[in-house]
Protein backbone atom coordinates (compact mmCIF):
# COMPACT_ATOMS: atom_id res chain seq x y z
CA UNK A 1 0.00 0.00 0.00
CA UNK A 2 1.34 3.62 -0.45
CA UNK A 3 2.81 5.45 2.05
CA UNK A 4 1.18 8.78 0.87
CA UNK A 5 -2.54 7.46 0.72
CA UNK A 6 -4.49 9.02 3.29
CA UNK A 7 -5.55 5.70 4.54
CA UNK A 8 -1.67 5.04 5.77
CA UNK A 9 -1.32 8.73 7.18
CA UNK A 10 -3.84 8.28 9.33
CA UNK A 11 -2.72 5.27 10.57
CA UNK A 12 1.25 6.94 10.89
CA UNK A 13 -0.75 9.65 12.91
CA UNK A 14 -2.61 7.42 15.46
CA UNK A 15 0.36 5.21 16.08
CA UNK A 16 2.23 8.67 17.04
CA UNK A 17 -0.26 9.85 19.22
CA UNK A 18 -0.72 6.49 20.95
CA UNK A 19 3.32 6.69 21.26
CA UNK A 20 3.26 9.73 22.71
CA UNK A 21 0.44 9.39 25.16
CA UNK A 22 2.34 6.03 26.35
CA UNK A 23 5.75 7.90 26.46
CA UNK A 24 4.10 10.95 28.58
CA UNK A 25 3.31 8.32 31.17
CA UNK A 26 5.51 5.83 30.90
CA UNK A 27 7.90 7.09 33.51
CA UNK A 28 5.11 6.75 36.19
CA UNK A 29 4.40 3.38 35.00
CA UNK A 30 7.59 1.87 34.74
CA UNK A 31 8.42 3.65 38.54
CA UNK A 32 5.25 1.55 39.84
CA UNK A 33 6.34 -1.75 38.22
CA UNK A 34 9.28 -0.87 40.17
CA UNK A 35 7.82 -0.28 43.59
CA UNK A 36 5.94 -3.80 43.41
CA UNK A 37 7.69 -4.53 46.64
CA UNK A 38 5.68 -1.93 48.45
CA UNK A 39 2.20 -2.62 46.71
CA UNK A 40 0.85 1.06 46.57
CA UNK A 41 -1.21 -0.08 43.78
CA UNK A 42 -2.37 -3.74 44.46
CA UNK A 43 -5.76 -5.06 43.10
CA UNK A 44 -8.75 -4.11 45.74
CA UNK A 45 -10.34 -7.36 47.28
CA UNK A 46 -13.93 -7.81 47.14
CA UNK A 47 -16.40 -6.41 47.85
CA UNK A 48 -15.13 -3.48 46.32
CA UNK A 49 -13.32 -4.24 43.13
CA UNK A 50 -13.92 -1.70 40.53
CA UNK A 51 -11.75 1.05 38.70
CA UNK A 52 -10.02 3.64 40.32
CA UNK A 53 -11.47 7.22 39.96
CA UNK A 54 -10.37 10.55 41.44
CA UNK A 55 -12.98 10.85 43.49
CA UNK A 56 -12.51 7.58 45.92
CA UNK A 57 -9.37 7.33 47.56
CA UNK A 58 -10.23 4.62 50.18
CA UNK A 59 -9.19 1.83 48.08
CA UNK A 60 -5.71 2.63 49.06
CA UNK A 61 -6.17 1.49 52.04
CA UNK A 62 -6.61 -2.02 51.24
CA UNK A 63 -2.51 -2.26 51.14
CA UNK A 64 -1.91 0.07 54.03
CA UNK A 65 -4.13 -0.38 57.06
CA UNK A 66 -2.45 3.08 59.11
CA UNK A 67 -4.03 5.19 56.49
CA UNK A 68 -6.23 8.09 57.47
CA UNK A 69 -10.26 7.90 57.41
CA UNK A 70 -9.98 11.53 55.81
CA UNK A 71 -9.32 9.89 52.50
CA UNK A 72 -13.27 9.46 52.03
CA UNK A 73 -13.80 13.22 52.59
CA UNK A 74 -15.49 14.18 49.79
CA UNK A 75 -17.13 17.94 49.52
CA UNK A 76 -19.31 17.25 46.96
CA UNK A 77 -21.11 14.77 48.71
CA UNK A 78 -21.98 17.38 51.30
CA UNK A 79 -25.12 19.64 51.29
CA UNK A 80 -24.90 23.11 51.00
CA UNK A 81 -27.18 23.25 54.67
CA UNK A 82 -23.73 23.51 56.00
CA UNK A 83 -22.62 26.77 54.32
CA UNK A 84 -26.31 27.88 55.38
CA UNK A 85 -27.78 26.54 58.05
CA UNK A 86 -31.58 27.84 57.58
CA UNK A 87 -31.84 25.86 54.04
CA UNK A 88 -32.98 27.40 50.76
CA UNK A 89 -36.36 29.28 51.81
CA UNK A 90 -34.11 31.12 54.12
CA UNK A 91 -31.27 31.53 52.55
CA UNK A 92 -33.21 33.61 49.64
CA UNK A 93 -34.17 36.12 52.41
CA UNK A 94 -30.80 36.56 54.12
CA UNK A 95 -28.74 39.64 53.64
CA UNK A 96 -25.81 40.06 51.38
CA UNK A 97 -23.08 40.52 53.70
CA UNK A 98 -24.23 38.68 56.20
CA UNK A 99 -22.32 34.80 55.33
CA UNK A 100 -23.89 32.03 57.57
CA UNK A 101 -20.82 30.21 58.42
CA UNK A 102 -20.49 26.66 60.82
CA UNK A 103 -20.29 27.50 64.36
CA UNK A 104 -16.53 27.74 65.11
CA UNK A 105 -15.01 25.60 67.98
CA UNK A 106 -12.78 22.53 67.83
CA UNK A 107 -9.34 21.87 67.02
CA UNK A 108 -5.86 22.75 69.28
CA UNK A 109 -8.08 26.23 70.08
CA UNK A 110 -9.91 23.86 72.44
CA UNK A 111 -7.09 23.88 75.04
CA UNK A 112 -5.88 27.81 75.11
CA UNK A 113 -6.03 29.21 78.51
CA UNK A 114 -9.68 30.99 79.12
CA UNK A 115 -10.97 29.13 75.46
CA UNK A 116 -14.84 29.86 75.72
CA UNK A 117 -16.99 26.68 74.98
CA UNK A 118 -20.44 28.77 74.99
CA UNK A 119 -21.07 31.12 72.34
CA UNK A 120 -20.05 34.83 72.57
CA UNK A 121 -22.70 37.42 72.44
CA UNK A 122 -22.56 40.91 72.26
CA UNK A 123 -20.64 41.60 75.82
CA UNK A 124 -20.99 38.21 77.80
CA UNK A 125 -20.74 34.43 77.31
CA UNK A 126 -24.52 32.88 77.27
CA UNK A 127 -26.46 29.82 77.55
CA UNK A 128 -28.20 28.07 75.02
CA UNK A 129 -32.00 27.12 74.99
CA UNK A 130 -31.33 23.39 75.43
CA UNK A 131 -29.07 23.67 78.61
CA UNK A 132 -31.66 26.16 79.80
CA UNK A 133 -33.86 23.62 79.67
CA UNK A 134 -31.81 20.83 81.38
CA UNK A 135 -31.40 23.32 84.00
CA UNK A 136 -34.86 23.80 84.27
CA UNK A 137 -35.88 20.45 84.92
CA UNK A 138 -32.48 19.19 86.94
CA UNK A 139 -33.77 21.60 89.62
CA UNK A 140 -37.38 19.77 89.42
CA UNK A 141 -35.37 17.07 89.76
CA UNK A 142 -33.06 18.01 92.39
CA UNK A 143 -35.88 19.03 94.43
CA UNK A 144 -38.21 16.43 94.73
CA UNK A 145 -35.29 13.96 95.28
CA UNK A 146 -34.09 15.76 98.18
CA UNK A 147 -37.66 16.37 99.59
CA UNK A 148 -38.49 12.66 99.26
CA UNK A 149 -34.82 12.18 100.84
CA UNK A 150 -35.68 14.07 104.05
CA UNK A 151 -39.19 12.39 104.26
CA UNK A 152 -37.19 8.93 104.38
CA UNK A 153 -34.60 9.88 106.50
CA UNK A 154 -37.35 11.52 108.79
CA UNK A 155 -39.81 8.62 109.31
CA UNK A 156 -36.71 5.79 109.63
CA UNK A 157 -36.10 8.46 112.46
CA UNK A 158 -39.08 8.56 113.99
CA UNK A 159 -39.76 11.55 113.95
CA UNK A 160 -43.39 11.54 112.53
CA UNK A 161 -46.11 10.71 114.83
CA UNK A 162 -46.68 6.55 114.05
CA UNK A 163 -43.52 6.44 111.92
CA UNK A 164 -43.04 3.56 113.88
CA UNK A 165 -46.18 1.92 112.34
CA UNK A 166 -44.58 2.41 108.48
CA UNK A 167 -40.91 1.32 110.12
CA UNK A 168 -42.68 -1.76 111.21
CA UNK A 169 -45.74 -2.84 108.83
CA UNK A 170 -44.01 -1.13 105.99
CA UNK A 171 -40.46 -2.08 105.85
CA UNK A 172 -39.64 -2.89 102.33
CA UNK A 173 -41.90 -0.13 100.93
CA UNK A 174 -39.70 2.49 102.79
CA UNK A 175 -36.35 0.98 101.40
CA UNK A 176 -37.02 1.08 98.05
CA UNK A 177 -38.54 4.75 98.75
CA UNK A 178 -35.31 5.69 100.42
CA UNK A 179 -32.97 4.30 97.87
CA UNK A 180 -35.07 5.98 95.10
CA UNK A 181 -34.80 9.15 96.54
CA UNK A 182 -31.29 8.80 97.15
CA UNK A 183 -30.27 8.13 93.26
CA UNK A 184 -32.42 10.78 92.35
CA UNK A 185 -30.10 12.93 94.83
CA UNK A 186 -27.00 11.37 92.95
CA UNK A 187 -28.47 11.58 89.70
CA UNK A 188 -29.34 14.96 90.35
CA UNK A 189 -25.44 16.04 91.14
CA UNK A 190 -24.16 14.11 88.53
CA UNK A 191 -26.49 16.35 86.45
CA UNK A 192 -24.99 19.67 88.06
CA UNK A 193 -21.27 18.87 87.10
CA UNK A 194 -22.28 18.30 83.63
CA UNK A 195 -24.46 21.34 83.23
CA UNK A 196 -21.69 23.61 85.60
CA UNK A 197 -19.11 22.12 83.54
CA UNK A 198 -20.25 21.77 80.08
CA UNK A 199 -19.16 18.04 79.94
CA UNK A 200 -21.29 15.76 78.15
CA UNK A 201 -19.57 13.23 79.79
CA UNK A 202 -21.34 13.62 83.01
CA UNK A 203 -24.47 14.30 81.08
CA UNK A 204 -24.19 11.05 78.91
CA UNK A 205 -24.16 9.30 82.63
CA UNK A 206 -26.45 11.29 83.71
CA UNK A 207 -29.46 10.89 81.35
CA UNK A 208 -28.26 6.94 81.65
CA UNK A 209 -29.03 7.30 85.18
CA UNK A 210 -32.18 9.28 85.21
CA UNK A 211 -33.87 5.90 83.46
CA UNK A 212 -32.40 3.96 86.50
CA UNK A 213 -34.32 6.67 88.89
CA UNK A 214 -37.32 6.19 86.99
CA UNK A 215 -37.09 2.23 87.76
CA UNK A 216 -36.71 2.51 91.36
CA UNK A 217 -39.90 5.24 91.48
CA UNK A 218 -42.10 3.47 89.96
CA UNK A 219 -41.34 0.12 92.14
CA UNK A 220 -42.60 1.74 95.50
CA UNK A 221 -45.07 3.22 94.11
CA UNK A 222 -46.46 -0.09 92.26
CA UNK A 223 -45.90 -1.93 95.74
CA UNK A 224 -47.77 0.28 97.32
CA UNK A 225 -50.90 0.13 94.96
CA UNK A 226 -51.25 -3.60 94.90
CA UNK A 227 -51.36 -3.90 98.54
CA UNK A 228 -53.70 -1.63 98.85
CA UNK A 229 -56.09 -2.19 96.05
CA UNK A 230 -55.85 -6.46 95.91
CA UNK A 231 -57.37 -7.37 99.33
CA UNK A 232 -55.72 -5.62 101.44
CA UNK A 233 -57.46 -6.77 104.88
CA UNK A 234 -56.28 -10.45 103.89
CA UNK A 235 -52.84 -9.19 103.65
CA UNK A 236 -52.98 -7.31 107.13
CA UNK A 237 -54.39 -10.68 108.60
CA UNK A 238 -51.29 -12.50 107.11
CA UNK A 239 -49.13 -10.24 108.26
CA UNK A 240 -50.22 -10.02 111.59
CA UNK A 241 -50.32 -13.50 112.61
CA UNK A 242 -47.40 -14.88 110.54
CA UNK A 243 -44.67 -11.68 109.67
CA UNK A 244 -44.31 -9.37 112.76
CA UNK A 245 -43.79 -11.18 115.07
CA UNK A 246 -43.96 -10.48 119.30
CA UNK A 247 -42.13 -7.38 118.99
CA UNK A 248 -43.49 -6.12 115.76
CA UNK A 249 -46.96 -6.80 117.30
CA UNK A 250 -46.05 -4.73 120.61
CA UNK A 251 -44.37 -1.95 118.78
CA UNK A 252 -47.93 -1.34 116.85
CA UNK A 253 -50.09 -1.63 120.07
CA UNK A 254 -48.32 0.92 121.47
CA UNK A 255 -48.92 3.31 119.09
CA UNK A 256 -52.60 3.02 118.44
CA UNK A 257 -53.30 2.37 121.80
CA UNK A 258 -54.83 -1.21 121.29
CA UNK A 259 -54.33 -4.75 122.68
CA UNK A 260 -54.64 -8.05 120.73
CA UNK A 261 -55.37 -8.72 116.58
CA UNK A 262 -60.12 -8.70 117.60
CA UNK A 263 -59.50 -8.67 121.46
CA UNK A 264 -56.99 -8.61 124.57
CA UNK A 265 -57.80 -12.79 123.75
CA UNK A 266 -56.45 -12.91 120.24
CA UNK A 267 -52.53 -12.84 119.11
CA UNK A 268 -52.02 -9.86 121.67
CA UNK A 269 -48.31 -9.27 122.94
CA UNK A 270 -48.42 -8.83 126.72
CA UNK A 271 -47.36 -5.28 127.59
CA UNK A 272 -47.68 -2.77 130.67
CA UNK A 273 -50.74 -1.71 128.49
CA UNK A 274 -51.96 -4.56 127.21
CA UNK A 275 -52.82 -7.59 129.44
CA UNK A 276 -56.05 -9.70 129.56
CA UNK A 277 -58.19 -7.60 131.81
CA UNK A 278 -57.31 -4.54 129.28
CA UNK A 279 -60.38 -2.27 127.72
CA UNK A 280 -58.35 -1.48 125.02
CA UNK A 281 -60.18 -2.11 121.84
CA UNK A 282 -58.43 -5.04 119.16
CA UNK A 283 -55.83 -3.55 116.40
CA UNK A 284 -57.38 -4.65 113.50
CA UNK A 285 -59.53 -2.42 112.67
CA UNK A 286 -57.18 1.03 113.50
CA UNK A 287 -54.28 -0.54 111.63
CA UNK A 288 -56.15 -1.45 108.57
CA UNK A 289 -57.56 1.85 108.56
CA UNK A 290 -54.03 3.43 109.33
CA UNK A 291 -52.26 1.06 105.89
CA UNK A 292 -55.33 2.41 103.74
CA UNK A 293 -54.23 6.44 104.40
CA UNK A 294 -50.68 5.33 104.15
CA UNK A 295 -50.27 3.45 101.11
CA UNK A 296 -53.14 5.62 99.27
CA UNK A 297 -50.86 8.82 100.40
CA UNK A 298 -47.66 6.91 98.79
CA UNK A 299 -48.96 5.70 95.48
CA UNK A 300 -50.52 9.03 94.80
CA UNK A 301 -47.46 11.05 95.58
CA UNK A 302 -44.73 8.42 93.52
CA UNK A 303 -47.62 8.56 90.37
CA UNK A 304 -47.60 12.29 90.37
CA UNK A 305 -43.83 12.35 89.84
CA UNK A 306 -43.69 10.22 87.13
CA UNK A 307 -44.54 12.20 84.73
CA UNK A 308 -42.25 14.78 85.90
CA UNK A 309 -39.34 12.04 85.67
CA UNK A 310 -40.01 11.05 82.24
CA UNK A 311 -39.84 14.67 80.56
CA UNK A 312 -36.35 15.03 82.78
CA UNK A 313 -35.62 11.57 80.92
CA UNK A 314 -36.65 12.90 77.46
CA UNK A 315 -34.83 16.33 78.61
CA UNK A 316 -31.46 14.36 79.24
CA UNK A 317 -31.78 12.53 75.69
CA UNK A 318 -32.96 15.90 73.50
CA UNK A 319 -30.37 18.62 75.25
CA UNK A 320 -27.54 17.05 76.88
CA UNK A 321 -25.55 16.71 73.31
CA UNK A 322 -26.43 20.58 72.65
CA UNK A 323 -25.59 22.38 75.68
CA UNK A 324 -22.25 23.66 74.06
CA UNK A 325 -21.80 24.43 70.35
CA UNK A 326 -18.71 22.26 70.14
CA UNK A 327 -18.94 18.60 70.97
CA UNK A 328 -16.30 17.15 73.00
CA UNK A 329 -12.59 18.64 73.56
CA UNK A 330 -12.41 19.35 69.67
CA UNK A 331 -9.93 17.34 68.70
CA UNK A 332 -9.66 15.41 65.65
CA UNK A 333 -9.99 11.45 65.93
CA UNK A 334 -6.98 9.32 66.16
CA UNK A 335 -8.77 7.64 62.77
CA UNK A 336 -9.18 10.62 60.63
CA UNK A 337 -5.68 12.33 61.34
CA UNK A 338 -2.95 12.81 58.37
CA UNK A 339 0.23 10.99 58.52
CA UNK A 340 3.17 10.21 56.04
CA UNK A 341 1.17 7.09 54.34
CA UNK A 342 -2.03 9.29 53.77
CA UNK A 343 -0.20 11.89 52.19
CA UNK A 344 1.36 9.63 49.66
CA UNK A 345 -1.82 8.22 48.78
CA UNK A 346 -3.11 12.02 48.44
CA UNK A 347 -0.37 13.02 46.61
CA UNK A 348 -0.18 10.54 44.09
CA UNK A 349 -3.72 11.07 43.18
CA UNK A 350 -2.62 14.70 42.86
CA UNK A 351 0.57 13.82 40.83
CA UNK A 352 -1.73 11.76 38.50
CA UNK A 353 -3.89 14.42 37.86
CA UNK A 354 -1.25 16.69 37.24
CA UNK A 355 0.85 14.47 35.09
CA UNK A 356 -2.46 14.02 32.52
CA UNK A 357 -3.61 17.64 32.61
CA UNK A 358 -0.24 19.42 32.17
CA UNK A 359 2.47 17.04 31.36
CA UNK A 360 5.08 15.49 33.99
CA UNK A 361 7.26 19.22 34.34
CA UNK A 362 4.46 20.59 36.03
CA UNK A 363 3.71 18.14 38.62
CA UNK A 364 7.80 17.71 38.93
CA UNK A 365 7.83 21.38 40.05
CA UNK A 366 4.80 21.33 42.52
CA UNK A 367 5.86 18.15 43.98
CA UNK A 368 9.27 19.58 44.49
CA UNK A 369 7.56 22.61 46.40
CA UNK A 370 4.89 20.54 48.40
CA UNK A 371 8.32 18.46 49.50
CA UNK A 372 10.26 21.30 50.32
CA UNK A 373 7.11 23.09 52.47
CA UNK A 374 6.10 20.13 54.20
CA UNK A 375 9.75 19.19 55.15
CA UNK A 376 8.85 15.97 54.28
CA UNK A 377 12.40 14.81 54.01
CA UNK A 378 15.71 14.36 55.94
CA UNK A 379 18.00 15.11 53.22
CA UNK A 380 16.20 19.29 53.25
CA UNK A 381 18.92 19.91 56.08
CA UNK A 382 21.74 21.38 55.42
CA UNK A 383 25.18 20.00 55.61
CA UNK A 384 28.17 21.04 57.92
CA UNK A 385 31.30 22.67 56.61
CA UNK A 386 34.04 20.38 55.22
CA UNK A 387 31.22 17.15 54.93
CA UNK A 388 29.38 15.58 52.11
CA UNK A 389 25.87 16.19 52.59
CA UNK A 390 23.90 12.96 54.29
CA UNK A 391 21.22 11.43 52.61
CA UNK A 392 18.50 9.77 54.85
CA UNK A 393 17.28 6.26 53.58
CA UNK A 394 14.34 7.53 51.31
CA UNK A 395 11.07 6.80 52.63
CA UNK A 396 8.01 5.19 50.65
CA UNK A 397 6.91 8.54 50.29
CA UNK A 398 9.97 9.81 48.53
CA UNK A 399 10.61 6.53 46.34
CA UNK A 400 6.51 7.20 45.31
CA UNK A 401 7.34 10.53 43.67
CA UNK A 402 11.17 10.93 42.45
CA UNK A 403 10.24 8.91 39.75
CA UNK A 404 9.37 12.43 38.08
CA UNK A 405 12.79 13.30 38.85
CA UNK A 406 14.50 10.50 37.13
CA UNK A 407 12.20 10.33 34.00
CA UNK A 408 11.39 7.13 31.47
CA UNK A 409 14.23 4.61 32.21
CA UNK A 410 16.93 4.05 29.65
CA UNK A 411 14.71 1.00 28.09
CA UNK A 412 11.77 3.06 27.47
CA UNK A 413 14.11 6.00 25.81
Amino acid sequence: MDKDSPTSSRRVSTNSIAYSAAGSTRHMLADMNNSSSTDYLSPPSAPFVGLRTPDNLSVGSNSQTNLSLSLNYLPTKFSSSIISPGGARFRKNAKGDDINLPKRGGGLEAFKTGEARMPQGKMRLRWNKFKWIIFFMNTLMTFYSLAALVVCLLTWFDVWQHADIIRTGNRQELILSTLAASIGVFTSVIGWAGILLNNRGFLAWYTFLTWVTFAFLVTPGYITYKKRTFNLEGKINAQWSQKLGAEGRMRIQNQLSCCGYFSPFIEATISQTCYARSVLPGCKLPYLQFERFVLKRWYAAVFILVPVQIAVMLTGLLCSNHITYRFGKGMMPEAYRLNLSTMAVIMENYASQLAEQYGSEVADDVLKRSRSNLQLGANNSAPSHGQPPHHAPLSPFHVKYDSLHRGPPDSAR
